[in-house]
């Protein structure tokens, strides 16, 4: 798949036939004008996510790229790893020191929340010399490849997301967590296509079928979101940003590096309701 030029400066490069998309000839610490951003959402709704190097962005230019994109999500399981005076910035973090990293499971980032983010913009300054990679796949493609009777069984049936899954051991006593039910199969609203809408990281059981029944079928299906075939693989480098849509896209964070360090900050734009 050639690379494609989106305005006179910017260009896409694939990074795999399916997903992920490599876009030079831009500042993002700058403020974007609206064909800027045009020609960004149509690249995103092509390759579900988009990487860029060579980005030293702050706070501000942060959260205003994401502002150029929709209103920001502020998850509340993220409370503890708030950036003080900027709530809109969540902290990325892990060191020697880590006993865990965020997002090691494929999840759908904050899909326990009842309206969860149309994406997420991710910026790391510091980045372990070898490993730390995040794999990101496609779950538009996830749907396609299942079998016309899998969808057809899996179409109306609806899944419960619990924050307490990801969180529930590292947040403060006490803290309420949120669980919402959405769709096993979601409509994506800029684009029209099904995509699958489970995910290991935050989805506990199917609603209205047994429970070893259940746990059967997401073992299946988490499983499946994993072929080699629906995915691509970011290396970091520092001051690198990668730009996905949570509603077609899962991820997973590799913690191969320990106990080197890897940094960074992310902000969430605010989505809807799955349907």
């Amino acid at each position: 798949m050639a690379t494609s030029t989106i305005n006179a400066q910017i260009t896409v490069s694939p990074l795999t036939p399916g997903i992920g998309g490599v876009v030079s000839g831009i500042d993002l610490t700058r403020p974007l004008n609206d064909g800027a951003i045009a020609e960004l959402k149509d690249a995103l709704a092509d390759r579900l996510v988009l990487f860029f190097r060579d980005q030293p962005i702050d706070h501000e230019a942060h959260i205003a790229l994401a502002r150029a994109f929709g209103g920001i999500h502020i998850a509340p399981s993220t409370a503890p790893w708030r950036v003080p005076d900027h709530p809109e910035v969540t902290i990325i973090h892990a060191d020697a020191d880590s006993k865990f990293v965020a997002g090691e499971d494929w999840h759908s980032d904050m899909s326990c929340d009842e309206a969860p983010p149309l994406g997420s913009i991710l910026y790391l300054h510091t980045v372990p010399p070898v490993g730390g990679d995040t794999v990101f796949s496609n779950m538009y493609a996830a749907y396609e490849a299942l079998s016309d009777r899998m969808k057809a069984h899996l179409e109306g049936l609806r899944a419960m997301h619990d924050a307490v899954v990801g969180f529930g051991g590292i947040t403060p006593e006490g803290m309420t967590l949120p669980r919402h039910s959405h769709p096993v199969i979601r409509t994506h609203p800029v684009t029209g296509r099904k995509a699958l809408y489970v995910n290991k990281g935050f989805t506990t059981y199917i609603e209205g079928i047994p429970r070893a029944e259940s746990d059967a079928l997401l073992a299946y299906l988490y499983d499946h979101v994993q072929h080699p075939m629906f995915q691509c693989r970011f290396a970091w480098q520092p001051h690198s940003i990668a730009f996905w849509d949570n509603r077609c896209a899962q991820h997973s964070a590799i913690w191969d590096y320990f106990p080197q360090t890897r940094s960074g900050y992310r902000v969430q734009i605010a989505g809807d309701v799955p349907h």
